[in-house]
């Protein structure tokens, strides 16, 4: 997998199933202060990043941090599952707003892989039920191309855990 070179600032909405290493790769290729985490919104609002109780208030808070980032021309990695049309067109629209360009950066790796990563993971396992809802949508948005078709200046999509390990990040201002 090449380098992904990303115009600085954009908004980049990581898109994928629970379980699918998007968390992952955000800290690995990603500055912590440009990552927006709804896991996260939703831990400092109830101690509890899986509950989902406070899901609707934490994209309140996330998508007013994303304008606000955006407008003061920062980049924004949004970490979330990004499977749901209406979740990216907000996203986009944020964009569109601040005048500079979304990419999708899709994880869409085996549903075995995302399971097994799934269950392996620390105190916030995902019910696979949840899992496979995920895994459904994403590969309908995949198979209609739904992702350019919706706005989205660039798309990438990473169908093997190779790309992931073999893909790198860097940001191109200008």
């Amino acid at each position: 997998m090449a380098t992904l070179v990303l115009p600085n600032p954009s908004l980049v909405a990581l898109v994928g199933a629970a379980g699918s290493g998007k968390s992952t790769f955000a800290a690995r290729w990603f500055a912590a202060d440009v990552v927006l985490s709804s896991d996260a919104y939703r831990a400092i609002l109830t101690g509890d990043e899986s509950d989902q109780a406070a899901t609707r208030t934490a994209f309140s808070i996330l998508h007013r941090e994303v304008a606000r980032r955006l407008a003061a021309g920062r980049p924004v990695v949004v970490d979330a599952t990004n499977v749901e049309r209406a979740a990216r067109r907000a996203l986009i629209a944020r964009a569109r707003a601040a005048g500079v360009p979304a990419v999708a950066i899709v994880l869409n790796l085996p549903p075995t892989l995302v399971h097994e990563r799934n269950r392996g993971r620390t105190g916030r396992v995902v019910d696979p039920a949840v899992v496979d809802r995920h895994l459904d949508r994403l590969a309908r948005t995949i198979a209609r191309h739904e992702l350019a078709e919706e706005g989205f200046d660039d798309v990438v999509v990473l169908r093997s855990a190779a790309d992931v390990d073999g893909a790198s990040v860097e940001w191109r201002t200008g």
